[in-house]
């Protein structure tokens, strides 16, 4: 059956990363919504002015972690894409906070469907509830049915596999009006694109070492990327074709995949970061992992440490070096045999949209 005409979509955390570029798409390309609701606690209004004649886009300001907050934007909605996270492997904020927003938060979005009568929901997930675990095993052209030893221990990782299992658990549910919950799942690799915090990150980083970048971690590790816009343009895809194939995409989790090149996070990045004079140093890692890894577990001591009177949240942690050092690829059609997916931008375009963002950035210090 195909969806109803003159649809409320509900786009939870509609002013991150993600969420900007997900109501950007759904503008341009689903003729069937006649009103985007753009849920975040903090609020972009350039989204508001994406207003058509025909699709009004309303900025919702609200806590997801606030049951009334979230009932209230989701009331008399059709669809809920829930891409509200915090996400956080550095330390920055406190484990509780990470489960508040990720796990409560879900929760608030799953009673709120319940008690409102909405049918369909799409959870943005995150590869980090499959992996890469901190024993460094390779997860190589894996897929949504392969077998691998999943082992979390870190808040972020956590909280996103006990809500995705909450999403799909629910598919299949009764709501208060009688209907049928139907919820599905999509788990993106490392996003990139324009917006991209840790690029803007990596990038500033650069600045103080003279544009080098120093190897760290060994060329031969890979890593699956995907582009933001194609992350995107898969949650359209599955928001429409979860209404049109219950049966089909209901209590589903897939991975988002795209054209991206398989490297390691290094050289990932060093194909956006050389258009801005950036080299990298180093044929081989400059430095033992072993070294390495006692400077991450030094990180971690400090960080404990020093809990009591400040945040100190390095980059490089015992997690964040087990994630960069273990290869985690995918390679799968699940999306494009269930419900048609396929890239709406190549690698080409992708890159040239990611080095036209990160030039645009460097012209602006330069203008400072």
């Amino acid at each position: 059956m195909a969806p109803e005409e003159g649809q409320v979509y509900v786009v939870t955390g509609g002013c991150g990363f993600l969420g900007a570029h997900l109501v950007r798409m759904l503008v341009e390309r689903s003729s069937n919504v006649s009103e985007i609701r753009v849920f975040d606690l903090h609020l972009d209004e350039n989204l508001g002015t994406l207003s058509t004649d025909r699709l009004k886009v309303r900025l919702i300001r609200g806590d997801i972690s606030s049951y009334e907050d979230v009932r209230s934007a989701l009331a008399g909605s059709h669809l809920v894409i829930h891409a509200a996270s915090l996400v956080d492997v550095w330390g920055r904020v406190p484990a509780s906070k990470i489960s508040t927003v990720n796990v409560t938060g879900t929760e608030n979005v799953l009673r709120a469907c319940e008690e409102e009568g909405i049918q369909y929901l799409v959870y943005t997930s995150s590869m980090e509830v499959v992996g890469p675990n901190i024993h460094g095993d390779p997860f190589f052209r894996g897929n949504e049915d392969t077998q691998y030893t999943v082992y979390h221990d870190q808040p972020y990782p956590l909280s996103k596999s006990k809500a995705e299992k909450m999403v799909l658990e629910a598919n299949g549910r009764k709501l208060k009006n009688g209907k049928t919950l139907y919820t599905c799942a999509l788990r993106p690799t490392g996003i990139y694109g324009e917006g991209h915090e840790l690029m803007r990150q990596f990038y500033q980083q650069g600045l103080h070492t003279g544009r080098r970048v120093f190897r760290a971690i060994p060329a031969a590790t890979e890593h699956g990327r995907v582009y933001v816009g194609n992350v995107a343009w898969m949650h359209v895809l599955a928001a429409r074709q979860l209404q049109e194939k219950t049966s089909v995409l209901g209590g589903q989790v897939y991975f988002c995949y795209d054209d991206s090149p398989y490297k390691s996070y290094e050289d990932f990045n060093m194909e956006f970061l050389s258009a801005c004079g950036f080299r990298m140093v180093g044929a081989h890692p400059l430095v033992p992992y072993f070294l390495l890894y006692l400077v991450a577990l030094f990180n971690v001591l400090l960080q404990w440490l020093l809990h009591p009177f400040c945040t100190y949240a390095p980059m490089l942690n015992t997690y964040t070096l087990a994630v960069a050092s273990t290869t985690f690829t995918v390679q799968t059609n699940k999306a494009e045999r269930h419900f048609g997916y396929k890239p709406l931008f190549s690698w080409e375009e992708s890159k040239r949209n990611t080095v036209g963002w990160v030039k645009s950035f460097e012209q602006k210090m330069k203008d400072r």
